[in-house]
């Protein structure tokens, strides 16, 4: 019985480094300016100043939230000139956040049921 257990669980190969990896792009989901950076994006390619202007933040602000983004590797950047031009990187990256904003609708309809019911 041994065996089989210890076999079982020899064929199981787990790759932390994806989860790794996962975990990584999760942290750069995980902060309202950079959903909403991501959602501007994803409509299609921004400069970074309007950006800026936007979301109403300063310019250090920014390139701390797009370090974030481009470690991640979900964001990119190029030079036009003077000014720095913002892309999904993954374009799978607005399907990933439409999931999650549906999700929080699904979340949000069964709370405003659950207080209904009360």
């Amino acid at each position: 019985m041994a065996s089989k257990t210890s076999k079982s669980a020899a064929t199981v190969s787990i790759d932390f480094k994806v989860y790794e990896r996962q975990a990584q792009i999760c942290k750069a989901f995980a902060n309202p300016v950079r959903l909403v950076i991501l959602d501007l994006i994803s409509k299609g390619e921004m400069q970074c100043s309007e950006l800026q202007e936007a979301l109403g933040i300063t310019k250090a602000n920014l390139s701390q939230h797009m370090t974030v983004l481009k470690s991640s590797g979900i964001v990119s950047t190029r030079r036009q000139g003077k000014q720095m031009i913002c892309t999904l990187a993954i374009p799978e990256v607005k399907q990933a956040c439409q999931i999650v904003h549906k999700v929080l609708e699904r979340q949000w309809e069964g709370t405003q049921r659950i207080l209904k019911s009360r």
